[in-house]
């Protein structure tokens, strides 16, 4: 006795022969025509959300926001300049403390500079491949400026504020390695004054 047959055409299949003419040999090979671009797509999206692993700097939105950064750097540096002459009102500032914030007041002016360079022609300083991610650029400016708003003895950002000068130096060349180095040299003055005991600003007599 014949068994019944059981009709195994799919949904595309029903859909292809309504159409009027697709068999099923050819809805399976254009499928297989399709999946490459598929495929393509799956690879873009991969490429799209991968994109940081280019490293930081790779597109002008990046080097504005280094830009921005170092501005904020400024300002933060200015302000504990002037909390700094301000806290010995009528009294004289001591040579050190004078000579470490007029230091300090020049470099505000360059870290200014560098970063109206950056604003000016983004474009020119993109940078491909450096290999660190624009999140810890970001993270290491921020948390220098919150270190020099909060710093006690003035004095002790000099080499912090050295590591910015090297950074913003080194993109405004273009210069992946020193860039590099840089980021290292702010890690490292970042991470010896996070093992100060804070002090507070000095306060008038």
């Amino acid at each position: 006795m014949q068994e019944p047959s059981h009709d195994k055409t799919t949904p595309s299949d029903a859909d292809a022969a309504q159409g009027g003419a697709t068999p099923p040999q050819a809805t399976t090979t254009a499928s297989a025509q399709a999946a490459p671009t598929a495929n393509a797509k799956g690879d873009a999206i991969r490429t799209t959300d991968g994109a940081g692993d280019r490293g930081g700097l790779s597109s002008m939105q990046q080097v504005v926001e280094l830009a921005d950064g170092l501005s904020t750097i400024a300002d933060r540096l200015h302000e504990r300049i002037l909390r700094e002459i301000r806290s010995y009102d009528d009294r004289g500032v001591p040579v050190p403390v004078r000579d470490a914030m007029r230091r300090l007041l020049d470099d505000e002016m360059v870290l200014r500079q560098r970063a109206n360079t950056l604003y000016a022609d983004a474009a020119a300083f993109v940078i491909q491949g450096l290999g660190q991610p624009q999140s810890r650029l970001n993270a290491l400016t921020a948390a220098a400026a919150e270190k020099i708003r909060r710093i006690g003895v003035i004095g002790e950002v000099t080499g912090l504020v050295g590591g910015l000068l090297s950074l913003a130096g080194a993109v405004a060349a273009g210069q992946p390695t020193p860039i590099v180095l840089a980021i290292e040299k702010i890690q490292l003055h970042s991470t010896t004054l996070d093992a100060l005991t804070p002090t507070p600003p000095t306060a008038a007599a």
